[in-house]
């Protein structure tokens, strides 16, 4: 028999032991219970403002409503077309000898362009000069033939018949003198033709013909020269703008005129408008108008398609902000979202006028300073809070616009696009209209 079973005799072993830990257990979840019991009891003792679901914050840009000045213009297709083209041709038959210009150089007027052979020509002025020698000596003869005439008569020596013969004979002579000139200048001029010269100053085009051909007065072509400074751009502009364009042409003022490349994003030169044309072209609905720029740097070459923006007029003082601020409200109304001291964003009815270079004056109901949203409205209501991520001036925000359209109107709508140079006037605090 085992020393436990001599301790125990009915064999349960530690029977005290058990129920301590029941003890145990029993006391660990009445602790548990008075745990959870004082967690949401304090839960529950939390103050009311607490319980407040959080609000979460649409994070936005921002851009700043500045006062400027805004120039409204007019965009018309148009290629740079030459205020001069002349074909140059030679004067006189005979054999090119020279070309004493390189192809695309810039000539002067009065430059030596090519040499046609002088020989025939100094051979025939040579000839024309001897007879006028011959018929100047003769007259020389006969006048004094007439002088002696004239004294013998008097002692009546002489017929007066004579006499008068004597003078028809130099009259005679003097024809043939005046005639003999008139030969010597044509062939001099003659000769002069042979070096031919630039009649403007301009730029040469390829060579049509090289040296040693037989050339024919009138008929061959020896160089063709383009006046390139100043040059023109002709465009065209619809026929219900030309109005505002005749008022300041009529009232003396000068229209500043633009040249851009074909994407509307490079500024190619800058002029002023030259003349109208005299009718409008039914069929498009358009009237031609050119404009003359200097083109010191060349960067406006003969038939170069261009857009051409011509200013008409000038807002002073417009409120201005980033076409991409203005969003479209209930029945077809305008608004922009107002960001507010304390973090929220208004949703305020303005009124809206001409949108150019990505920018559109407000006429109503925003005044200059004021911070309005660019990015992020979509998700916006009125009072809603935001967060500010980025606040510029309109002409940093208004970069992302759609520029480099194919016409300017400065009627044109919001969303639209158009033309337009700004001069910051400054932010002067005050509502647009109200």
């Amino acid at each position: 028999m085992s020393p436990n079973t001599l301790a125990n005799p009915n064999g349960n072993a530690h029977p005290r032991s058990g129920a301590s830990f029941k003890l145990m257990l029993l006391a660990v979840l009445v602790l548990l219970v008075m745990g959870a019991w004082w967690l949401l009891r304090g839960k529950s003792s939390e103050p009311a403002e607490n319980k407040k679901p959080k609000t979460f914050k649409t994070s936005v840009t921002a851009a700043t409503a500045l006062v400027q000045d805004v120039t409204l213009s007019l965009s018309g297709l148009g290629s740079v077309v030459p205020l001069n083209t002349i074909s140059v041709k030679s004067r006189v038959d005979g054999q090119l000898m020279e070309l004493h210009y390189q192809e695309g150089q810039l000539i002067h007027k009065g430059g030596l362009l090519a040499v046609i052979d002088e020989r025939p020509f100094k051979a025939q002025l040579e000839q024309f000069q001897g007879q006028l020698a011959r018929d100047q000596a003769q007259l020389i003869n006969a006048r004094l033939d007439r002088t002696r005439y004239q004294e013998l008569i008097k002692t009546g020596a002489v017929a007066a018949q004579q006499l008068d013969t004597q003078a028809a004979l130099v009259r005679q002579l003097e024809g043939s003198v005046k005639s003999g000139q008139g030969q010597v200048d044509s062939a001099k001029l003659q000769l002069a033709y042979c070096r031919i010269t630039a009649p403007l100053t301009g730029r040469v085009g390829l060579r049509p013909v090289d040296p040693g051909n037989m050339i024919q007065a009138s008929n061959q072509v020896l160089a063709v020269i383009t006046q390139v400074e100043p040059i023109s751009v002709i465009f065209t502009i619809p026929e219900d703008h030309l109005p505002k364009v005749l008022d300041t042409v009529r009232s003396g003022g000068r229209l500043a005129v633009d040249a851009y490349d074909r994407e509307q994003k490079v500024k190619l030169a800058q002029g002023e408008l030259l003349s109208i044309d005299n009718q409008i072209d039914q069929t498009t609905g358009t009237v031609r108008l050119r404009a003359q720029f200097d083109n010191k740097d060349g960067k406006l070459f003969p038939n170069q398609f261009v857009n051409a923006k011509i200013a008409v007029s000038t807002i002073k003082d417009a409120v201005t902000i980033p076409s991409a601020a203005i969003q479209r409200g209930p029945g077809n109304s305008t608004l922009v979202y107002v960001v507010q001291e304390e973090a929220t964003v208004e949703a305020r009815t303005v009124e809206p006028g001409e949108n150019v270079g990505g920018m559109t004056v407000i006429r109503h109901g925003l005044a200059a300073g004021e911070t309005i949203v660019i990015d992020g409205a979509d998700k916006l209501r009125d009072g809603a809070p935001v967060s500010v991520k980025d606040t510029g001036g309109p002409a940093q925000n208004g970069e992302g616009a759609n520029r480099g359209k194919a016409a300017t109107d400065p009627d044109s709508k919001p969303g639209g696009d158009g033309n337009t140079s700004h001069q910051k006037k400054g932010a002067s605090a005050r509502r647009n209209g109200s």
